[in-house]
């Protein structure tokens, strides 16, 4: 019996692992996935619950109810791969051998790597919500909070989900209106970045809403640290940016597991094929979703596209056969807007987000990079598709892995 082995169970790894259960027929081959947690969170979520838009039981379910019967789940904390010797160590002693490994072990915030963010302040005016515990005390902050200098602020690129922190700033201007507030919360958006978001076209319409909703930019931000003291944001050139909430986006790493086992670069993301999802430096090791550096947008339709293409491959290197250089780093995202609306972009490696339709030419019904009640309505519907259709391996007809260009305005 030969063993393919996926460290981690969250979107990325449950996924795969639906997807092999469905198209790996082969009986001298059993799949396993190693995840020491209990519970499987939809991450997209931790936007909504802040403005109490999400509670709780809507973001968190069991990790069991998404892993199919015949794949041996292994409930342990990974102490270190060893790619030579083709093993897992896990933290009891025990060691799982391995025929193919499949890294997704995703990314997570780091605050320690910014001075004074884990502080005095840490969630009492210091605030993320790229964690559940974080974004649940950052509700309980903004349920009772009556105003005043509400600072977003993003750390260092990459991130999960790019676009998460401008939802952030959308919705809170939204939330802060329909409290009544709005005209005593100033509204500040911090990024190390030149402008809103990484690509030009996506940028201007994106800075567009931000002035329109009395959202000030302070772009190419590179913080040193943060003044718990006075509550400011510091940069290396000085400029300071005073708040009486922060919410910011830490910087983000690659799973420590990578570091112990020698795999992953100086923020613990694993070297990797952009094109085929093979590990740079072990043929059998494959990598998909957060974990790897791949110069696509760790976002969850990245990993579901990535998914369907590592499914073929996997059966490709099985069978001795060359491998599909195939994805292109296609990543689709809504990006909610306020007020019942949102955006919807469409890119990937080589092509920036721009206006048409989607997924039709010409008839939609979805509009690229312009705000619309449909839009929003398909973010929210999103969380339905997300538990019953991408976690569990099926595919999502007229979305291809690989970005269509029909029905996009290039000129």
């Amino acid at each position: 019996m030969k063993n393919l082995v996926i460290l981690g169970a969250g979107t990325a790894g449950t996924m795969m692992a639906n997807h092999l259960h469905h198209h790996l027929k082969r009986p001298d081959w059993q799949i396993s996935i190693i995840d020491e947690k209990e519970e499987h969170h939809y991450q997209p979520g931790y936007l909504f619950l802040p403005f109490d838009i999400y509670t709780p039981e809507d973001i968190v379910k069991k990790i069991e109810e998404f892993i199919p019967g015949d794949v041996n789940l292994v409930r342990e904390k990974i102490n270190r791969i060893l790619p030579k010797e083709n093993v897992v160590q896990l933290s009891s002693g025990r060691s799982i051998n391995y025929d193919i490994l499949i890294i997704a072990t995703g990314a997570k915030i780091a605050p320690e790597e910014t001075e004074g963010m884990k502080g005095s302040e840490w969630q009492k005016s210091v605030f993320d919500f790229y964690t559940f515990e974080g974004s649940l005390a950052l509700r309980d902050k903004l349920r009772h909070w009556q105003g005043g200098k509400l600072v977003i602020h993003i750390t260092e690129m990459p991130i999960k989900c790019p676009v998460a922190p401008l939802e952030f700033a959308f919705l809170a201007d939204s939330f802060f209106k329909h409290k009544h507030l709005r005209d005593k919360v100033d509204i500040t958006y911090v990024t190390p970045l030149s402008g809103a978001f990484t690509k030009p076209k996506a940028t201007e319409t994106l800075e567009h809403l931000l002035e329109e909703k009395k959202i000030k930019i302070e772009s190419d931000f590179a913080v040193e640290c943060i003044d718990n003291d006075k509550k400011e944001l510091v940069d290396y050139g000085g400029r300071r940016v005073p708040f009486d909430i922060l919410v910011t986006v830490p910087t983000n790493k690659g799973d420590d597991l990578m570091e112990r086992s020698g795999l992953g670069d100086d923020l613990n993301y694993v070297p990797t094929h952009k094109a085929t999802l093979q590990s740079k430096n072990y043929e059998n090791i494959f990598v998909l979703g957060d974990a790897s550096n791949i110069p696509a947008s760790k976002a969850g339709s990245v990993a579901h596209f990535e998914a369907e293409i590592l499914t073929d491959n996997i059966s490709l290197y099985i069978e001795g056969k060359p491998l599909k250089e195939e994805f292109d780093g296609h990543a689709n995202c809504f990006i909610e807007t306020g007020n019942g609306k949102a955006l919807l972009i469409d890119f990937n490696y080589t092509h920036e987000p721009v206006e048409g339709s989607f997924p039709f030419a010409g008839i939609g019904p979805l509009r690229l990079l312009k705000e619309s009640r449909i839009n929003h309505m398909g973010k929210l519907a999103f969380r339905w598709i997300y538990w019953n259709m991408l976690l569990k391996g099926t595919h999502i007809p007229f979305v291809p892995a690989t970005m269509s260009e029909s029905g996009k305005h290039y000129n």
